[in-house]
């Protein structure tokens, strides 16, 4: 069903760049102005000079960031910087890491996949599945910046289901006692490692193994729903004779759904506008939802979070279970929906979701209008989320578990979308350790 392609890789090249720490960076829509600025500040060849460049003043339509990125690319092309590998080559690509909140002692884990290039198909193919719904001005500004550069700078992360974990097993025997191309850890503390593999038996034996398996897109919708704009245009632009053009495949990570080394994290909200008094909104939930209280004074406050939050995560491995803390109320408290509320068997994937049972049970009751749902905030953090209720930068926190991968593999396969923020998958893959350029 899908087909993968192993590609010629443009890398940096380390002798002329030094560390690839200093030229990577973290995907462009997780990067504030701050962190933005941080990484063109760090090194004159770091990749956010054409991944997100920074506006200047008098900027025109034919000179912008996305001109520069592309006179970016073609210069340190030019000069080496940037080399294209002579073989074509699958990246296989490890990530070990300390899960996010985790305990100070927990054990690391260890994400593995591989960078190859995927043929587009459309996303009512049934060949590749997204799960989220996405926006036109983000979509409109990475058209941009591929028309201008012809070049994936960052993968887009799927999924794809190997229960035997075949695929793995044949990259970890073909990378064995081979020193990795890069092996270094980056600002975040994860220890990245990339290998080159250029067999021809092992990349033919890639190919079959990935042709009958459906691919999930984990992360990088607006990417992918922008190379199709692409292929579109450059058909338009190019009137091209049968057969595959660069244009035709994007630049993926792929990772096995059944990996341990996945973490997917919950994406808390945390209301600004004023919320009813406690009593009122035990008044207007109660029917729904069952109770636990979890009071507080000061001088016990960490420890009663600490039960709280394992409540939450307890409870919730076999029902839906929300926190909710609210600002001025020395209490947390876990929703248990009851099981007259629970959603059927029948029931569509999304519609079993927990972050959609918490949009339409908690959400729409206590922020019922568009204004004040449009002035949530987000966060990953359970403890930030309930810092800013306790400092006053949010007047209640809504907590939820996470989105099983599972869950999110249903939800793609049914043709539905995911509600906004919904998953979060980690650790994201880096921009610019391998760069796919179509066209120079």
């Amino acid at each position: 069903m899908s087909q993968i392609f192993p590609f010629h890789g443009m890398l940096y090249d380390q002798a002329i760049v030094g560390s690839i720490k200093d030229v990577v960076a973290p995907p462009y829509d997780i990067i504030d102005a701050a962190g933005q600025q941080r990484l063109h500040d760090r090194h004159p060849h770091n990749i956010i000079r054409m991944e997100l460049g920074l506006d200047q003043t008098g900027d025109t339509p034919s000179h912008n960031r996305y001109t520069r990125a592309a006179a970016t690319l073609h210069t340190w092309i030019k000069d080496g910087v940037l080399k294209r590998d002579t073989q074509p080559a699958v990246y296989y690509h490890t990530i070990e890491y300390s899960p996010p909140y985790s305990a100070p002692n927990a054990p690391r884990k260890i994400l593995r996949g591989f960078l190859a290039l995927a043929k587009l198909e459309a996303l009512d193919s049934g060949h590749i599945y997204p799960h989220e719904n996405t926006r036109a001005a983000a979509k409109t500004d990475r058209l941009n910046l591929i028309e201008a550069c012809r070049a994936n700078f960052s993968p887009i992360w799927s999924l794809y289901s190997d229960p035997a974990g075949s695929m793995i097993q044949l990259l970890e025997t073909e990378t064995k006692n081979t020193p990795a191309h890069y092996d270094f850890q980056d600002d975040a503390g994860c220890r990245e490692c990339l290998w080159a593999v250029t067999d021809e038996a092992v990349l033919k034996h890639m190919r079959d193994l990935m042709q009958n398996k459906p691919l999930f897109i984990a992360d990088g919708h607006h990417r992918y729903e922008t190379a199709l704009n692409y292929q579109k245009l450059r058909r338009q632009q190019t009137n091209a004779s049968a057969g595959l053009q660069p244009y035709d495949s994007v630049l993926m990570l792929l990772t096995p759904l059944e990996d341990p080394g996945l973490t997917v994290l919950p994406t808390h909200r945390v209301a600004t506008t004023a919320l009813p008094p406690a009593d009122q909104i035990k008044q207007t939930l109660s029917e729904v939802f069952d109770f636990q209280e979890f009071p507080f004074t000061p001088s016990i406050q960490t420890q009663i979070r600490q039960q709280f939050l394992a409540a939450l995560r307890t409870e919730g491995n076999n029902v839906p279970v929300f926190g909710l803390a609210r600002q001025g109320d020395n209490t947390y408290i876990t929703l248990t929906l009851k099981p007259a509320y629970r959603p059927s068997s029948q029931a569509s994937p999304r519609a079993k979701l927990d972050v959609s049972l918490l949009q339409q049970l908690i959400v729409t009751k206590l922020c019922p209008t568009q204004p004040e749902q449009e002035a949530i905030l987000y966060t990953k953090d359970d403890h930030e989320a309930l810092d800013w209720v306790a400092k006053g930068t949010g007047t209640g926190a809504f907590l939820l578990n996470a989105t099983k991968v599972s869950e999110v593999q249903a939800v793609a396969a049914a043709g539905e979308r995911m509600p906004h923020k919904s998953t979060y998958f980690y650790p994201k893959p880096l921009t610019g350790l391998v760069l796919n350029v179509m066209e120079t």
